[in-house]
């Protein structure tokens, strides 16, 4: 029903079996083939009056320069609305258009804007420079009368019809919204499908909007006539060192992961990309992220004999994490742990401090006047309050700097470890909550906390597994793992969360409720998230291989009863590792359930963990049956969401084919009235 991938992708006329091939490779294919190299004549394009138009992998790209509208004319004929002109109080009178090798620049002198526009590896790339503090909202998106699914980064990823009921209500929270790009999105993108089935596999055009100035850019959701748009805003900001805003547009063939595909070869291209098997080859012991399933443990469960216990069930593989409260794994502990075959890490944080003598966890508690004098402050000089509103956040560029005479950080790791751990999750670093600092003597921009947070996380990752939550993209070549940008979180999880007597608190200590205690997502709330119709794995196109992903640790697999049956499904069809808590008694009712899981996931993460996901397809009209590659065919995982069997493969059931099987690998967990799952 498709190619796997979109034809911008595979080069002019590019074969629809090319799915498979590396995305970074057949970008570069696509631009060499259409002659769009940085100097030559053809990529300088042609002005006409106030329309620029520049060729693009794909088409042709318009800009109107008296209002930064974009259009696209594509090889096949097809007339595109990409942008219409900036919103608000407009741009004022253009100066002068003065051409390029690549293109053309031209001034809004009434706004103090300078803009250049070209063409970059097949992409339209327009730049937008201002001399003073301002904002601009551009582009305006999806405003294309054929537009029928848009693409976000939330989480692993959403593909919505922008005519879905659900998606335009106030139920769902997404009308009306305002997303930070460098904060809350897990990639600094966005895309549309223009025709086809409503984002389906068969759109046949598409736009990919990358942002890679996206600190200062926000994206803004409305619903205009039951239809949702995005437009994007970007705050130039001096002091906040957004003076300069970026944006790129590349025609795709409307595949929901297309956008995530462009951004992978735009890491690429710029040597931002990292590889797992590169990391294992630097440090061996990342290799054992392959295969495995993650949890944190508690109790007995962190104990030598509880886990004996996990591997007598035949879990040969697992990531196994413990909090900084009293009680961590001991280095008998660790020893049975890497006897199994398992990565051993200790939580920690960094970015939070407290008075050391009412510090209410180890990882907020620092020797001398770390705390108060690494806070970061506010402009007013305040302190920027710090985790559950206790203490303050901890600037990095402290740390960096105090760190070669003091070492408080290197002291603080080599205690952590001093039981023999092999990995380490550095929690917040590698999110998008950044922060500028005004503190004396270590004033920095966000853009300054996100270089000092890599430094010290690079650091970290030459001697151990290193994890982090969230992780945004920006820290994808020195982490190992994170968790959390597999989870599509939705506004209506933290209130969630915050009602205790529903999610469960900190208590027992052995086994806190807010990760045991099951429960029932709200309808709406079960939908935004976790709905497999409505779902694209834009974070795994674009960083698998790269970094192993997996969803929230609050979050864990047993958390959510109702929507086990499906994180099966899609962890196997992305090839992701499940994350799970785990006590003594749960090891115990759930251990051999784990096990059967693991054991169908090992082999399949094993041979394709390092491999990029190469297709992703829809099957039927209803988008309930899925299909994954990875790599050039190493893996074909194929996900039956709903409850008729298509080609064989019944609803409720995923089956794998790895390249040298005789046989796919089928697995049904469905799960019964007592939540646990039946193979």
């Amino acid at each position: 029903m498709t190619s796997d991938l979109p034809k911008s992708l595979t080069g002019k006329g590019g074969s629809r079996g090319a799915g498979t091939r590396a995305l970074a490779l057949s970008l570069a294919l696509a631009a060499t083939a259409l002659g769009v190299t940085g100097c030559d004549s053809a990529a300088a394009g042609t002005l006409k009056g106030s329309r620029l138009e520049l060729p693009v992998a794909g088409g042709t790209a318009v800009v109107d320069t008296d209002s930064l509208a974009v259009s696209a004319r594509t090889g096949d004929g097809r007339l595109l609305l990409l942008s219409e002109a900036a919103a608000g109080d407009g741009l004022g009178r253009p100066g002068p258009v003065t051409r390029t090798a690549d293109g053309a620049r031209w001034s809004y002198p009434a706004k103090g804007l300078s803009v250049t526009a070209g063409t970059d590896h097949g992409r339209l790339r327009i730049s937008l420079r201002s001399d003073r503090d301002g904002s601009v909202n551009w582009p305006v998106t999806g405003t294309d009368r054929t537009a029928t699914a848009v693409q976000l980064p939330r989480g692993e990823g959403l593909d919505l019809p922008v005519r879905d009921a659900f998606w335009n209500s106030p139920e769902a929270g997404l009308a009306g919204s305002t997303v930070d790009v460098g904060a809350e999105l897990a990639l600094p993108l966005w895309g549309y499908t223009m025709g086809g089935a409503a984002g389906g596999s068969r759109g046949g055009h598409g736009v990919s909007y990358l942002t890679p100035t996206d600190l200062g850019t926000s994206l803004r959701f409305s619903s205009a006539g039951g239809r949702l748009r995005a437009t994007a805003a970007h705050a130039f900001d001096a002091g906040e060192g957004t003076r300069d805003y970026d944006i790129t547009f590349a025609l795709t063939d409307g595949n929901p992961v297309a956008p995530a595909a462009d951004y992978r070869a735009y890491l690429s291209e710029r040597g931002r990309l990292g590889s797992l098997r590169e990391k294992i080859r630097k440090n061996p012991a990342n290799a054992e992220l392959l295969g495995a399933f993650h949890a944190y443990v508690w109790g007995d469960a962190r104990t030598a004999a509880g886990i004996r216990k996990l591997r007598k069930l035949g879990v040969d593989r697992m990531w196994l994490g413990y909090d900084a409260g009293p009680g961590p794994m001991d280095a008998a502990a660790v020893r049975a742990a890497k006897k199994a075959g398992y990565l051993v890490g200790p939580y920690d944080s960094f970015a939070n401090g407290q008075d050391p003598k009412t510090a209410d966890s180890p990882t907020s508690a620092w020797p001398g006047r770390v705390y108060p004098d690494f806070c970061v402050r506010k402009a007013d000089g305040t302190p920027e309050t710090g985790f559950g509103g206790r203490g303050c956040y901890l600037s990095s560029r402290a740390f960096e700097k105090a760190e070669p005479g003091k070492h408080y950080l290197a002291d603080r790791t080599r205690t952590m470890v001093a039981n023999g751990a092999d990995s380490y999750f550095l929690d917040v670093d590698a999110t998008g909550e950044l922060f500028r600092d005004h503190g004396a003597g270590h004033e920095m921009t966000k853009a300054d906390d996100r270089r000092y947070r890599l430094a010290r996380m690079e650091r970290l990752s030459q001697h151990l597994v290193l994890g982090s939550e969230s992780a945004q993209p920006w820290a994808n070549r020195v982490l190992a793992f994170d968790h959390g940008s597999g989870t599509p979180v939705a506004d209506g999880l933290w209130k969630l969360e915050r009602d205790k007597q529903t999610w469960g608190g900190y208590y027992p200590q052995n086994a806190p409720k807010t990760f045991f205690k099951p429960v029932r997502l709200p309808a709406d709330l079960a939908t935004a998230m976790y709905d497999p119709k409505y779902r694209a794995p834009l974070y795994e196109t674009a960083l698998h291989g790269s970094l192993v992903n997996a969803e929230r640790w609050e979050l864990s697999y047993e958390k959510l009863p109702d929507q086990k049956s499906t994180r099966a499904l899609l962890a196997m069809l992305y090839n992701t590792p499940l994350n799970y808590v785990l006590d003594g008694p749960t090891v115990d009712r759930n251990g051999p359930e784990l096990a059967a899981l693991q054991k169908y996931f090992a082999p399949l993460h094993r041979a394709a963990g390092t491999e990029p996901m190469t297709s992703f397809r829809r099957l039927t009209d209803d988008r309930t049956v899925q299909r994954t590659v990875f790599g050039h065919g190493t893996l074909t995982v194929t996900a039956n969401f709903g409850t008729a069997a298509h080609d064989g493969l019944p609803g409720g059931c995923v089956e794998a084919r790895l390249r040298t099987d005789h046989a796919p690998r089928r697995l049904c967990p469905t799960a019964g009235p007592d939540g646990r799952l039946r193979f």
